[in-house]
């Protein structure tokens, strides 16, 4: 896949005094692969968080990110979105992927990548 890496962290300050889940929404319907996490892709504060960091990177997929510790109310929401209580959280075409170890399995056994082509066709 000839993808070219974008992983800058969202931080919308534009947005702060929007609903969290309309904030959520307009972070994945602008981004075909998103992924909410602890820290940003550069500089990860969870071993979980750079454990799906480094599965996109070694995909090569462009992903944004937004920081959960950065904004209390984005880390609820978006575990109130999902129904899934932990970080992080991946994201692509909108849907709801899963955590590290789904995301790892999904890694492993070929889901990931045809989710991925969906994701960026050509």
């Amino acid at each position: 896949m000839p993808f070219k890496e974008i992983s800058p962290n969202v931080e919308d300050t534009e947005n702060s005094g929007t609903d969290p889940q309309a904030q959520i929404e307009q972070m994945l319907s602008d981004n075909p692969v998103f992924l909410f996490m602890k820290g940003t892709p550069e500089s990860p504060q969870c071993g979980f968080s750079a454990k799906v960091t480094h599965i996109l990177k070694t995909w090569g997929v462009p992903f944004k990110s937004f920081n959960v510790l950065a904004d209390e109310s984005i880390r609820q929401g978006v575990k109130d979105y999902a129904n899934w209580q932990t970080i992080p959280q991946l994201y692509i075409n909108k849907e709801f992927v899963g955590g590290s170890d789904v995301v790892e399995e999904m890694s492993i056994n070929g889901e990931l990548r045809e989710l991925l082509n969906e994701a960026f066709p050509e």
